[in-house]
């Protein structure tokens, strides 16, 4: 029996660095673009052109394709995910600092473990996790605390619970994603998905006015840098570079993104962002992954087939 092909350690070490550093930057890419886009707006933009480029790759490489029940399937997830999840997501950044953003949406992996113990029945409540989701609610506390400020600014309250609602309906698309029909290639579903996405952001978009009085002639070039950004960079060469780690690492070190991208995205957003960091900021992030990393580390315990069936029918969490 010949001994399995490992990739040259490179294209490893690139492919982390791509979905740590590439999808941490996205935050502060999204909120340069909705200084001067309507969120909404971009958002669709975003996804419309990534969902399609992607879809129709997939079926340029001789993908099957998606079944009603599969296209279905991905409209609900889409709503879900992109409309909902990541609607708010650039909404809210209009309000909330890109880094602060980053550390709120960290919080999926506590509300996919609430959502196993409480709703799925599939994770038992132990001591450890109970107190790594008793970290983690803290350290979101730290964060939207008006009294706990340490001299900082106030936080959004608005911007702030949108993102926490972000979260969970992401932990939901999740739970789901488990119990749909799919298409088997994780490639074309996403796809799919970006897809209808897109474009039911952009009827969102039209029914919360945003399409009026948007003229893209205004929008100055690094707006529409952001936007190119977040497509080529965030959503294509991300999820490539996701799939391709998906089949050469475990998915418990694949999924380590999770824990790195709010810090990237905290540490970018004050040196290229001007965004303050202070000991607020600071002391909920950590809390925020102390618990992101219990929570994450104990979920991996289980056995390998099921875990490397649930990180194929996740959708990776980039921004």
């Amino acid at each position: 029996m010949e001994a399995p092909v490992h990739p040259p350690a490179w294209k490893t070490v690139l492919a982390f660095a791509i979905i740590y550093f590439v999808w941490g930057s996205t935050f502060l890419a999204i909120r340069v673009g909705v200084r001067e886009v309507p969120p909404l707006v971009l958002a669709s933009m975003r996804f419309s052109v990534a969902g399609a480029v992607l879809f129709g790759w997939m079926r340029l490489m001789g993908t099957p394709w998606p079944t009603r029940r599969e296209w279905i399937s991905a409209v609900l997830l889409a709503i879900c995910i992109f409309v909902v999840d990541y609607g708010l997501l650039f909404w809210a950044e209009q309000r909330v600092a890109s880094g602060i953003a980053a550390v709120v949406l960290a919080t999926i992996p506590l509300f996919m473990a609430l959502s196993e113990i409480l709703i799925l029945r599939t994770q038992r409540l132990t001591f450890r996790l109970g107190l790594a989701l008793l970290i983690g609610i803290g350290g979101v506390s730290v964060l939207m605390s008006r009294s706990l400020s340490f001299g900082e600014v106030a936080i959004d309250r608005r911007g702030a619970i949108a993102l926490v609602i972000a979260a969970l309906s992401w932990s939901i698309a999740s739970a789901l994603a488990r119990q749909l029909p799919l298409p088997m290639s994780k490639g074309m579903s996403s796809g799919a998905q970006m897809l209808a996405g897109g474009i039911l952001l952009a009827v969102a978009a039209a029914l919360f006015g945003e399409f009026r009085g948007f003229h893209p002639h205004t929008v100055s070039r690094g707006a529409w840098f952001a936007l190119v950004y977040l497509i080529v960079a965030g959503s294509i060469v991300g999820f490539t570079a996701y799939v391709w780690l998906l089949h050469h690492e475990s998915p418990t070190k694949v999924g380590t993104y999770a824990y790195v991208n709010p810090v990237v995205a905290v540490i970018i957003g004050y040196f290229l962002g001007g965004e303050a960091v202070g000991p607020r900021t600071l002391l909920g992030t950590l809390l925020v992954l102390v618990s992101v990393v219990v929570i994450t580390t104990t979920r991996a315990r289980k056995p390998a087939a099921s875990l490397l069936g649930k990180a194929v029918q996740e959708e990776p969490a980039e921004p």
